[in-house]
């Protein structure tokens, strides 16, 4: 008597650590660039360059690149930008992760403060959240047939699933140039980019992912000419491509997370020879996992008809799809400028969404966080710019009916649109539009057939069950049931039963003939 088995493949949490880490450091202003006398804007990332894992560790190598954008201290106020790296090496403890496990790093700058010092030299300090996790493949090998020389009796039952049939990593790469309309002056010199990524799917095709999305680019420079004026230009980038991942197929469901890394942006001449054309290039860096929905056949039970059969059971986890949701919230707020500022015209506005919250609730996933607002703008009273950072804090109810304490999700939200409008002239209007999606799996144990072993009948057992009885069916009880207690086959008792098929109800009466 063999069980043929098959392996099914299930992601699961092996371990998972964060920690809150503190980076701050003076930088000087480098001699190439004009002395600060305000600083305007500044945004920063993290190169994470190594990620070691250790029994119970994981070191990980980085530094905090930032770009800090200023107002000189010429008489004309002019901006100037610049851009710099503080060096980090932090250990996490995580226990029960050992060397060579593959683990996934997040993170995310929770706060960055540039301060003025002198006007040679800023003061950086940023709060970073870097988080762990450890995931692996679990293989549960599951019963899905039975092979015997002896009659026995076996059931199968059928499970719909989401088995992991993917886990790697990736980059996708976009290449891009944007030229300045005619209507603007040439470039003498960049000043200051804002590079990123929005609106980005995924889709499972045959032996690659589908990739899209849209890139906003901002970008100030000064302009050829006497007067090297400050200039500003803004624009949407669709974008679409591919990346090769053997043994993708059209229908699998993705889980796909990624962080944006935009290489220097770079001017360069047109087919005139005028320096028209800005050049960058923006990398996905891609943690790639897929799941494939379908019906698992297993064997549920065994009983023996000429022989004894005893059977040991473990339990198992699965994992299937119970929704994909998505819904949108908006929020809106007002924000004053500093005082003695006057607004005359908004040059740039960006938001960055951060979720600090995900809870399941009744019937949704409630979700809480903050939009960090930047607004660049035209300072009229100075005749100069003046920058407004802000945050928005949010709370929203993502529905998902019959979500229970057993289900998992993944969740990824974008700002959608933004709107930033001037009420006068020292405040603004910020409407934004927040979009968010969910898969979410229902994760269960299932008891499934580990091992079966056929012993000789117990005679006495066998003596002491009548040859002939009618007996009448329990509340509950199946025609497997009744088959088993009395070592008879299910089809023998649709037969002398005349029963068309295998289901009974309580009060019936079944005729039951000894087989052995």
């Amino acid at each position: 008597m063999e069980l043929m088995k098959r392996n099914i493949h299930m992601d699961c949490q092996k371990c998972k650590a964060s920690t809150q880490i503190t980076m701050e450091g003076d930088i000087n202003i480098s001699d190439s660039r004009p002395d600060a006398h305000k600083l305007i804007m500044d945004k920063g990332n993290l190169d994470i360059e190594e990620v070691k894992v250790s029994d119970d560790h994981v070191n990980v190598k980085g530094k905090l690149c930032f770009q800090v954008l200023y107002l000189t201290e010429e008489e004309k106020r002019d901006m100037a930008g610049m851009d710099g790296n503080i060096p980090f090496e932090e250990q996490i403890y995580m226990e029960g992760v050992r060397s060579g496990d593959d683990v996934l790093l997040e993170w995310d700058i929770e706060d960055l403060t540039v301060g003025l010092i002198n006007s040679r030299k800023l003061s950086v300090q940023a709060l970073v959240m870097l988080c762990a996790t450890c995931e692996e493949l679990c293989d549960e090998e599951t019963a899905v047939d039975l092979s015997c020389d002896e009659p026995v009796e076996y059931r199968k039952k059928t499970l719909d699933i989401a088995a992991m049939v993917m886990r790697k990593k990736d980059i996708f790469r976009v290449k891009e140039e944007v030229e300045i309309p005619g209507s603007f002056p040439n470039i003498f010199s960049l000043i200051w980019w804002d590079i990123s990524p929005v609106n980005v799917e995924f889709k499972m095709l045959a032996d690659k992912i589908a990739v899209q999305g849209e890139i906003k680019a901002f970008f100030l420079y000064r302009g050829e000419g006497e007067e090297e004026r400050i200039c500003h230009y803004e624009t949407t980038l669709p974008f679409s491509g591919s990346v090769d991942c053997m043994g993708a197929e059209e229908g699998m469901i993705p889980e796909i997370r990624y962080v944006a890394e935009v290489k220097e942006a770079q001017a360069r001449p047109d087919f005139d020879g005028e320096e028209r054309v800005i050049t960058f290039e923006l990398c996905l860096n891609l943690d790639i996992c897929a799941y494939e929905e379908e019906q698992l056949s297993l064997l549920s039970d065994v009983y023996g008809v000429v022989k004894e059969i005893s059977v040991s059971e473990r339990e198992a986890n699965f994992r299937k799809l119970f929704a994909k949701c998505s819904g949108k919230t908006k929020i809106s707020e007002h924000f004053k400028v500093e005082e003695g500022a006057k607004i005359g015209k908004i040059l740039h506005s960006s938001a960055k969404l951060q979720i600090s919250d995900k809870e399941i609730v009744e019937n949704g996933i409630e979700i809480s966080g903050a939009i960090h607002l930047h607004v660049l703008y035209e300072n009229m009273a100075e005749e100069s710019y003046g920058m407004i950072k802000e945050s928005i804090p949010f709370d929203y109810v993502l529905e998902a009916d019959g979500i229970s304490e057993h289900c998992v999700f993944t969740l990824s939200g974008d700002v959608e649109q933004m709107a930033v409008s001037v009420i006068d002239s020292d405040e603004i209007d910020v409407k934004c539009v927040l979009f968010f999606r969910t898969n979410i799996y229902r994760k269960w144990t299932e008891k499934i057939v580990e091992q079966v072993t056929a012993t000789e009948l117990d005679g006495e057992k066998m003596s002491a069950l009548p040859g002939i009885a009618v007996y009448m069916v329990r509340d509950g009880e199946s025609l497997w049931d009744i088959g088993k207690r009395y070592y008879v086959p299910v089809a023998s008792l649709m037969q002398m039963n005349n029963l068309a098929s295998d289901e009974v109800k309580a009060g019936d009466r079944i005729l039951i003939v000894k087989n052995v």
